[in-house]
């Protein structure tokens, strides 16, 4: 793939041989990539991708390029995390250009860290080239704006399960007024979600919403309350992934509504 930008624009050129690139693929939107995200899937040898990425954007990779599946669903990780790290030396080391893909962002609950440690320590060139978050992209095309200045002025991202498959979260922090919460991957905890946000101090009433494959055609968004997504959820048999947001700018979301 050939991306002819403006003389005066400034760019790092194309894809070297013997090098990873950890790309974020956004949360689904194949327009949602950046220029320098594009040009680098299209110049993979290898693609090393996750099954959030979506297949609109595994389009886009040249025919004769090399496609691993790395996915890691919850219970299900085809490659454990060592060793898909030691596979991106490797694949390195052929002098290949490797695209390590990831839905969202590669530094924000993509491991992108833990990749990048593994290949300093062995010595592998490397280029991080940012995507958009699904907190971003996926609360925008919901119509609900993560800060607000009538409702909400931080926001604080989580993830849904720990290492160790807990959601052992800081309650009390999270609990706040004044602010946004978005829950990666916590689909499956949902009802304790609530129930320890609600046992932390917010009311029960406090606006929350999930959604479903966000920004794709398959988007789908369930508002209700702390007390009554849970149930919400079930009824509208939304499946993963999901990313949920609690807060007062729930309450924006059908006058703000673009997307669906």
């Amino acid at each position: 793939m050939t991306i002819n930008l403006p003389a005066h624009f400034p760019s790092r050129g194309p894809a070297v041989a013997g090098t990873v690139y950890l790309v974020g693929a956004g949360p689904g939107d194949p327009e949602l990539l950046t220029l320098r995200a594009l040009r680098i899937i299209g110049e993979a040898d290898v693609l090393v991708y996750d099954h959030l990425v979506s297949q609109p954007i595994l389009d886009l990779v040249r025919p004769q390029a090399e496609r691993l599946y790395a996915g890691k669903e919850r219970g299900n990780h085809s490659v454990p995390q060592d060793d898909l790290n030691l596979l991106l030396v490797k694949l390195a080391r052929q002098h290949k250009r490797v695209v390590r893909l990831k839905g969202g962002d590669p530094y924000t609950f993509g491991r992108g860290g833990e990749e990048v440690e593994t290949l300093k320590e062995h010595g592998i060139p490397f280029e991080v080239v940012p995507g958009i978050t699904a907190a971003a992209g996926v609360a925008s095309y919901a119509g609900i704006p993560l800060t607000h200045r009538n409702y909400a002025q931080a926001c604080v991202f989580v993830t849904g399960h720990l290492k160790d498959g807990t959601m052992n979260l800081d309650w009390p922090g999270l609990a706040r007024p004044r602010q946004t919460v978005i829950i990666y991957m916590g689909l499956s905890g949902l009802p304790y979600l609530c129930e320890q946000l609600i046992a932390h101090g917010l009311p029960s009433d406090w606006p929350a919403a999930i959604v479903q494959q966000g920004t794709t055609p398959n988007q789908r968004t369930v508002a209700g309350t702390l007390a009554t997504l849970p149930a919400l959820a079930v009824a509208a048999g939304l499946k993963a992934p999901t990313l949920i947001i609690v807060g007062e700018v729930v309450r924006l979301k059908d006058k703000l509504a673009w997307f669906e």
